[in-house]
């Protein structure tokens, strides 16, 4: 498999980084002799480009709220854990099962 290159860099270990909405805006492609319509290359580049800006935000968005999520899970659990008693003072069942 050919080394994919990305920048003037090859991928590391031969996976492609994340795009950028830049990187797809500012995208050019070679003239072929039954090319497409570049005004139409142009405006998909543009909605990728966009679509790939508010999923990028959301998923900011998201690890934000995951951060939030694991502190307040932290700190509830922490509160818990001073309020259990330690194991040993635990009445044990004396029963057959």
């Amino acid at each position: 498999m050919a080394q994919v290159y990305r920048g003037g860099q090859p991928y590391p270990a031969g996976y492609p980084g994340r795009l950028t909405p830049h990187e797809v805006r500012t995208r050019e492609f070679v003239a072929r002799r039954r090319g497409v319509d570049p005004v139409e290359v142009r405006e998909f580049q543009a909605r990728v480009a966009d679509e790939l800006a508010m999923l990028n935000e959301a998923v900011r968005l998201l690890t934000q709220e995951n951060d939030r999520v694991k502190r307040a899970l932290r700190d509830w659990q922490t509160m818990h854990a001073r309020e259990c008693r330690p194991p040993q003072e635990y009445q044990h069942n004396s029963g057959h099962w």
